[in-house]
């Protein structure tokens, strides 16, 4: 039973405001799902459209600093909670439970979404930055040819684990209980405290941008979403040693530049390195001292990610206006 459906506003506050000119759609999947989805369009001449994958617990309003970046810089920009979390539809009687059934149910939730905004976000060409599992979701929906974008950006991946010391053994467990019809329980261990404290907290050295989903929960509880489900973690793990397979790799030829932490203590950056090692057009940027979610960190940090970012984009988008050598002989026929 579904005890919270999509909700059809943006929560704007003093200390996280979002940039003016927001549409807001609710959008359904192609399964029923129905997701929060908001659009924006630059006030300078409009370079393309940027889609923004957050990772799992996330909410549109947590990127309200990277759109405004964003629409500055010239772009589009589409962003949507996945199914499960933020505004978005949940899918069991307890909300704060993260939960899919299956992992590329998330790829329905992008395809539908790039489809209703087709219309009015029709600037191309069309890029990704995705986060941490929206990367996960991104990487799988591209090996699956379910999307063309002309180029990725991705901030520490989810392809692999640090956080979890015994990814076989968890995954061998979740697997299990799955099967025994426990998928829908919480982890064990789990809670429906969406929070913990900042001290020595895995996501962000920057204080002021950790404090944004506390401060947002506190007018917008049910933004909110706690520990995932056992079958959350059965099915992401599916996903992420899919990805791991080096042929699965060799299949995405879609431009990537990936951005990760050598000490990031969610994602496993060498596994993210390992993966990108054998896409044929992936670059990878390593950020020292930064924690997982780095268009939330410090701004020294952040300056780092957006030098290489505009770096990257300014190729792609040089590249794509150049003439192709069809039309430069068809402009210089022989004589």
């Amino acid at each position: 039973m579904i005890r919270q459906n999509a909700k059809d506003r943006l929560v704007s506050l003093s200390f996280n405001p979002v940039p003016d000119g927001a549409v807001v759609r609710l959008v359904r999947t192609h399964d029923g799902v129905t997701l929060r989805v908001a659009l924006w369009q630059p006030d300078t001449p409009c370079r393309g459209t940027f889609y923004v994958l957050q990772g799992r617990t996330e909410f549109i309003e947590r990127y309200a600093e990277t759109i405004g970046l964003l629409l500055a810089r010239g772009f589009a920009v589409v962003a949507f909670d996945w199914r499960g979390q933020g505004g978005s539809e949940r899918l069991l009687e307890h909300p704060r439970r993260g939960h899919v059934a299956k992992f590329d149910n998330y790829c329905l939730d992008l395809e539908a979404v790039m489809a209703a905004t087709a219309d009015m976000c029709e600037a191309r060409p069309r890029f990704v930055l995705a986060h941490s599992m929206g990367g996960t979701v991104l990487l799988r929906a591209l090996h699956q040819k379910r999307v063309d974008v002309a180029a990725c950006v991705l901030s520490a991946p989810m392809i692999g684990l640090s956080m979890v010391r015994y990814p076989r053994l968890v995954h061998g467990v979740a697997r299990l209980l799955t099967g025994l019809g426990f998928g829908t329980k919480r982890v064990p261990g789990g809670t429906d405290e969406p929070l913990f404290p900042y001290e020595d907290n895995p996501l962000t050295r920057d204080r002021a941008r950790f404090m944004i989903a506390r401060q947002v929960f506190s007018v917008a509880p049910d933004l909110a979403i706690a520990s995932p489900t056992i079958g959350w973690v059965k099915t992401s793990f599916d996903a992420m040693v899919a990805l791991q397979n080096a042929a699965i790799g060799s299949t995405i030829t879609t431009p990537i530049l990936a951005v990760a932490s050598p000490g990031d203590r969610i994602t496993s950056t060498p596994i993210t390195q390992a993966f990108l090692s054998h896409l044929p057009h992936a670059t990878f940027l390593a950020i020292d001292h930064a924690e997982h979610e780095i268009l939330l960190e410090t701004d020294a940090i952040r300056a780092q990610f957006w030098a290489v970012f505009d770096q990257f984009i300014d190729a792609v988008l040089s590249a794509s206006a150049a003439p192709s050598p069809l039309h430069a002989r068809d402009d210089h026929p022989p004589q």
